[in-house]
C-alpha cells in the first residue's frame, strides 16, 4: 500500500482506506510472476548470535543453519516493527553465512541478508543507469528497514526487473531513509480523509485499474465547471488539465452479459466456473461465471448453494422478480468494503437541504429527457406540451421542498404521457405479410389486445404497452441497485425517494432520468420494430401480462438498448448505457463526499 501511495495517494486511499480494488491486465500479470516466491514457508533464521554449543538444539527446533560463505533463500517473509507501524511480506530475502572473529565455522554467527522484489517490468531511465522508480524505492527500503528493526544486518535490497531480467541494486542511504519515514507519515495523515485530489493529465491514469472507479479528469471537470458557475464566469475550464477533453478512461461497453431466466421450474447448478440451467434432467445452458455480468430470475427457478457461493464469490449479483415482473430482491457478495460513502449517504439523506439539492438535479434531468425523446419520436411534436416540460424542469430547479417538487414532477409526467401515444408507429401496409404484425385491431373488443395507450396505469397494467412500461421499470430498477451497490450506497436509502418497506429508493432515484433514455426507448423500440406483438400478451381480468416467450423478446430489447453506445454529452467520449448508469452513480458517490459540489443528471441532447 506504501507503494501505491507513492504511485498516486488516490489510489493509495481508494485500495486501502476504502477496500476498493479492480483487476487489470498488469495485477494478474505480477500475481502470476509471484506464485513462485508465495510458495515459500515464510520461514528466516534467527538474526541474534547463538554459541556453537546450542547448535544441535537450534537445529533439531527447525532453524535454518548458515555456515561461513554459504547463502540460502527465504520466501513469502512476513515482517513487522511497531516502530514504523509497518508490516510487509517480502517476496525474497537472500541470507549469508558470516566466520567467527576466531575464523571459526560458527552456524550462529551474525548474517547480513539483502531483500529481493521481483516486478513485472523494467527499470527506469534516468540519470543513473538502471535507476529504480520512485516506487520500487520505497518499497525496498521499508524492507531494509523492517529487517533492521527486526536484528538482521542489512545495507542494501535488490530489485528482479522480469521485463528485462536484470537485478537492480538499491543502497539505504541516510537520505533516502528520511524519505521514506516522510512517507509512512504522509501516508498516515491520508488515511484520515479526506480523500486527495486526482492527478492532473497524468501517464499513470491510463494504466491504473481503478480508473473507471476514480474519474480523474470527469471529476476534476465537473468541480472546475461547478466552481465557474458558482463564481459567475464566463466559460468554465474547458478541460480538466493540459491535455484537453477529459480521456476515456472507463471502458465504452462491458463485455459481460446479463443472464435472464425466467421459465418456471429451471434448476441452476455449478460445475467449476460453469453455471448450468436445468429443466428437469434436461441441460438447457452452460454459462461460463467469467461472461456473466449478473443473473436475473423471474418466478419459481431454483438456485444450488453451490451455484450462489460462486456467484458471491465472483462478486456477480443474482436478482429476484416474482412472475409478473416485481422486482423484490438482490443477492451479492463483501466484496465492497468502503463504509464510509454509506456513512455519508445516511447522514446526508437525513439533511433536508442536501436531499432536496440532489433530487431537484434528478427530477430536472428526467423531464428534460422527456421532453428530448417526444421532440425526436412523436409524430406530430406538440409544442404546447414541449414548453410545459421546458417549464416544468426549469420550476423543478426552484423547488421549494420535496413535496412542491413532487408536484411538479407528477404534472410533467401527466403531461408527457398523454402524448406517450404519439410516439407509437402502428400502421403499416407492408407488415400485412408479416404473421402476427398486424396491430390494428378493434379497441372496442375486450377480448383483442392493441398497442393503443391513452394513460399511464401501474397496479395492474390495463394494455400491452403499460404491461411492457411496468416491466421496463422494474428491469431497470435492478440495474440501477446493482449500480448503486457496485459504488458502495444502500440501495434502499434515497433522497428523492423517501425510505420504504421493500423499496430500493436510492435505485429509484438514479432511475429518474434513464427511464426515458432506456426503459421508454426500449419499450418503444419493441412495439415500433415489430419485435413485441399483441399475441405475446395474456389478459387476467384487468391486467394484461407478457407471455415467458414476449417475455424473452423484450429481454432481448433491453439488453440490446443498454448495450448501445451514446456520446456523454459531458465528457464527450462514447459508452454504453450501462455504463452510464455506473458512471452517474459514481459522480453521486463524488457529490456526497465532497469531490464534486453538485450532482449533474445525465442529459441527451
Amino acid at each position: 500500500m506504501l507503494n501505491e501511495f507513492v504511485y498516486c495517494p488516490r489510489l493509495f486511499y481508494y485500495e486501502h482506506v476504502e477496500g476498493v480494488f479492480v483487476e487489470s491486465a498488469d495485477t494478474l500479470r505480477g500475481a502470476a510472476i509471484h506464485q513462485r516466491v508465495d510458495s515459500g514457508k515464510g520461514d528466516l533464521p534467527p538474526a541474534a548470535k547463538r554459541e556453537s554449543a546450542a547448535t544441535p538444539d537450534a537445529v533439531s527446533k527447525g532453524q535454518a543453519a548458515v555456515g561461513p560463505g554459504e547463502t540460502i533463500h527465504s520466501r513469502s517473509v512476513t515482517l513487522g516493527s511497531e516502530r514504523l507501524g509497518v508490516i510487509a511480506k517480502l517476496d525474497l530475502v537472500e541470507v549469508r553465512g558470516n566466520a567467527s572473529t576466531e575464523g571459526q565455522a560458527d552456524l550462529f554467527t551474525a548474517r547480513e541478508v539483502t531483500p529481493v522484489d521481483y516486478k513485472a517490468g523494467a527499470p527506469r531511465e534516468g540519470p543513473e543507469a538502471n535507476e529504480l522508480w520512485p516506487t520500487d524505492q520505497m518499497q525496498l527500503g521499508l524492507q531494509i528497514l523492517l529487517l533492521r528493526d527486526n536484528g538482521y544486518h542489512c545495507n542494501e535490497g535488490v530489485i528482479y526487473y522480469r521485463a528485462s531480467k536484470q537485478r537492480v541494486r538499491f543502497e539505504l542511504t541516510a537520505e533516502r531513509e528520511a524519505w521514506v519515514r516522510a512517507q509512512i507519515a504522509e501516508a498516515r495523515k491520508t488515511m484520515t480523509g479526506p480523500i486527495p485530489p486526482p492527478l492532473v493529465a497524468s501517464p499513470k491514469c491510463r494504466r491504473c485499474s481503478l480508473a473507471p472507479v476514480c474519474l480523474p479528469d470527469e471529476t476534476r471537470l465537473l468541480s472546475a465547471s461547478s466552481e465557474a458557475e458558482a463564481t459567475g464566469a464566463t466559460s468554465p475550464p474547458a478541460s480538466p488539465g493540459p491535455t484537453g477533453p477529459p480521456r476515456r478512461l472507463i471502458a465504452a461497453r462491458d463485455d459481460q452479459r446479463a443472464l435472464y431466466l425466467n421459465t418456471p421450474g429451471l434448476r441452476i447448478g455449478r460445475k467449476d466456473e460453469t453455471l448450468t440451467v436445468k429443466l428437469e434432467e434436461t441441460l438447457m445452458e452452460e454459462v461460463r461465471l467469467a461472461d456473466v455480468s449478473h443473473v436475473a430470475l423471474f418466478g419459481n427457478i431454483q438456485l444450488s448453494t453451490q451455484a450462489l457461493q460462486g456467484l458471491c464469490a465472483a462478486e456477480i449479483p443474482v436478482t429476484y422478480f416474482s412472475g409478473g415482473g416485481w422486482f423484490y430482491g438482490i443477492t451479492h457478495g463483501h466484496g465492497l468494503k468502503n463504509v464510509f460513502l454509506r456513512i455519508e449517504q445516511f447522514r446526508l439523506a437525513r439533511d433536508p437541504a442536501f436531499a432536496l439539492r440532489v433530487a431537484r438535479a434528478l427530477v430536472n434531468g428526467k423531464i428534460r429527457n422527456h421532453r428530448t425523446l417526444l421532440m425526436r419520436n412523436h409524430v406530430e411534436t406538440p409544442a404546447a406540451t414541449v414548453n410545459r416540460l421546458r417549464e416544468a424542469a426549469r420550476d423543478a430547479l426552484g423547488a421549494n421542498s420535496l413535496d412542491q417538487l413532487l408536484g411538479i414532477e407528477g404534472a410533467a409526467a401527466a403531461a408527457y404521457f398523454e402524448h406517450f401515444g404519439g410516439m407509437l408507429k402502428q400502421e403499416d401496409p407492408s407488415d400485412d405479410e408479416i404473421p402476427g404484425a398486424e396491430i390494428a385491431r378493434d379497441p372496442k373488443d375486450p377480448r383483442q389486445l392493441t398497442f393503443e395507450f391513452t394513460a399511464r396505469h401501474r397496479r395492474p397494467p390495463t394494455d400491452p404497452v403499460n404491461a411492457l412500461l411496468s416491466l421496463a421499470y422494474s428491469v431497470l430498477s435492478k440495474d440501477c441497485a446493482i449500480a448503486a451497490a457496485a459504488v458502495g450506497f444502500d440501495p434502499y436509502v434515497g433522497f428523492f425517494h423517501q425510505p420504504r418497506f421493500g423499496r430500493p429508493a436510492l435505485a429509484l432515484d438514479l432511475m429518474e432520468e434513464f427511464r426515458p433514455l432506456i426503459a421508454e426507448s426500449a419499450v418503444l423500440t419493441a412495439i415500433n420494430n415489430r419485435m413485441v406483438t399483441p399475441d405475446d400478451f395474456v389478459r387476467a381480468g384487468r391486467a394484461v401480462n407478457l407471455t415467458p416467450a414476449g417475455r424473452k423478446k423484450f429481454f432481448l430489447v433491453y439488453e440490446q438498448r443498454m448495450n448501445g453506445l451514446l456520446t456523454h454529452p459531458i465528457f464527450d467520449y462514447k459508452v454504453s448505457y450501462r455504463r452510464a448508469l455506473e458512471l452517474q452513480a459514481r459522480i453521486l458517490a463524488k457529490t456526497l463526499t465532497g469531490e464534486i459540489p453538485e450532482y449533474v443528471p445525465l442529459t441527451t441532447r
